[in-house]
Order: C-alpha cells, then structure tokens, then sequence
C-alpha cells in the first residue's frame, strides 16, 4: 500500500472567498473513499484540486508523487481518472460512444481525425463492455439515456487505466433502477484489488455503494471528520455535517439516514 496523495493544510480561494479551509488528508492506494457533505461543503472543488484542475492557495497538495503547485500537469493529469457532468458537458453529442471514451488516451474532449493506437482501441472496447456500454458504442454522446452517460463518463475516466480515480456524483439524478445498477457495479469496481484509489463524492448516504471502505465529511469548506467508515459514518457527525439531526443505519453494507426535523 502506497500513498496516492496527501493534502497538508490546503487551502483554496476563489475571488478572495475561501472554498476549501485548512485542509488535511492522506489517501493510500487500497483505499475507497466518500466525500460526504451538503452543497456547498467544497466537494468537487477538493476533487478538482486533488486532479490538479485547481492550485492551493496555501498549504500542500502531492498528488502520485507531484506538488500540483509546480506539477507539470499534462504529465499529471492522464494519470488521475475524473469522471463528472462538468467533463461529459464538453463531449460534443455528436460523438459516438467509443469516440467519447478513447478520446481519455489523448486527454481530448473530441476527436479530430486521430490515429489511435491499437492498445487504446482494445482499452476502450474492454471497459465499453465492463460497463455494459458494447451494445451502444456506435450511437451518438447525446442520445443516451441519463444512466448511460453516468456509466460513459466512468468508463472514459478509467480507459487510461489511471493511479487515481475521481467520481463527482456519478449517481446523481438517476432513477431508482439505474441508480441501483451504477452503484452495484461501482461496488464490484471498488472491491476488486487491481481497482485504483478511489474518491467518490455525493451528498446523499444512500448512494454510498458498497465496498468504500473510508469517508471524508465536508462542511462549508472544512473538514468535519474522516477515518474509516464504520468508525465515521455515524449519527453525530452526520448531524453536524448537515447541521439537523440524522439518523444513521446499516444494513448488509448499505448506508441510510434520515433527518429529524
């Protein structure tokens, strides 16, 4: 087990307003972690610097052995998975599937004609199928349904075979059915060994697949807690997070919470 990044009292501004506070966190590469918080909290925006997408303003951010503030980020980059609606918005619809997904090779959000070598051809149609994506790979980006894209945007992000994987909400907005059939193959992903580290934010604890074994809770920019799940997932601070009171359950390794109002 290898530490895949470490954060040291990150913090991030934007228009001199702070985002993300004070920030601490060591992620090694057998861990699956939930990034749990209300809107708000800083989620994506902590992704974002973790994929050097974003600079801390002060304190640290080592990424697979970089400082992203002075990383060269397009070596740094292909090597981080980053699945989210922001990145499947720049995906033009007229894409076919496979374009969308062997495009990750070149760090591209559309093709332009280019020759892909034939390890990315065979990369692609392998996490195609893993995905259950095959039978559509030849259709246009835009005319997928919402749970296709979801499972598109994590099949592009793990088509390089990346160190690192970044999930911002990849259950957001689905129907019970789809939900459901994402989080139990994200489940499956997350519990096979060769799977990369993976961070997977959300703000709902239902949509905590099974097989995340860690959790960050995040509120207004600062870190409430974090550690293992069974030991962090917990009423009280759950509570705190969402500032109400919750109640938390468990069952077969399924996260519930309700709020008392």
């Amino acid at each position: 087990m290898s530490t895949v990044f470490q954060l040291s009292n990150a913090s991030l501004e934007r228009d001199g307003l702070p985002v993300l506070v004070n920030v601490s966190w060591t992620v090694d590469s057998a861990q699956r972690w939930i990034v749990l918080g209300p809107n708000g909290a800083g989620k994506t925006s902590l992704l974002e610097l973790i994929a050097a997408w974003e600079t801390p303003s002060s304190g640290t951010a080592v990424v697979l052995g970089d400082d992203v503030g002075s990383a060269d980020t397009d070596w740094l980059r292909p090597r981080v998975g980053l699945a989210s609606s922001g990145m499947a918005k720049r995906i033009p619809a007229t894409e076919t599937v496979e374009q969308a997904v062997i495009t990750a090779a070149i760090a591209a959000a559309e093709s332009r004609g280019e020759a892909f070598e034939e390890i990315d051809v065979r990369r692609t149609r392998r996490v195609l199928a893993e995905w259950k994506l095959d039978s559509v790979a030849h259709r246009p980006f835009g005319s997928l349904s919402e749970g296709e894209t979801k499972r598109a945007q994590i099949a592009r992000s793990i088509m390089t075979d990346p160190e690192l994987l970044l999930l911002d909400e990849p259950v957001a907005a689905l129907d019970l059915g789809s939900r459901e059939e994402v989080m139990q193959m994200l489940g499956a992903f997350a519990s096979n060994p060769s799977a990369p580290a993976i961070v997977m934010v959300t703000h709902h604890v239902e949509e905590i697949p099974r097989g995340f074994t860690h959790v960050l809770l995040m509120r207004k920019g600062t870190v409430v807690a974090q550690g293992p799940m069974e030991e962090m997932l917990t009423s009280a601070h759950l509570s705190t997070t969402f500032g109400v009171t919750v109640d938390v359950s468990n069952e077969n390794g399924r996260f519930w919470a309700r709020a008392r109002l």
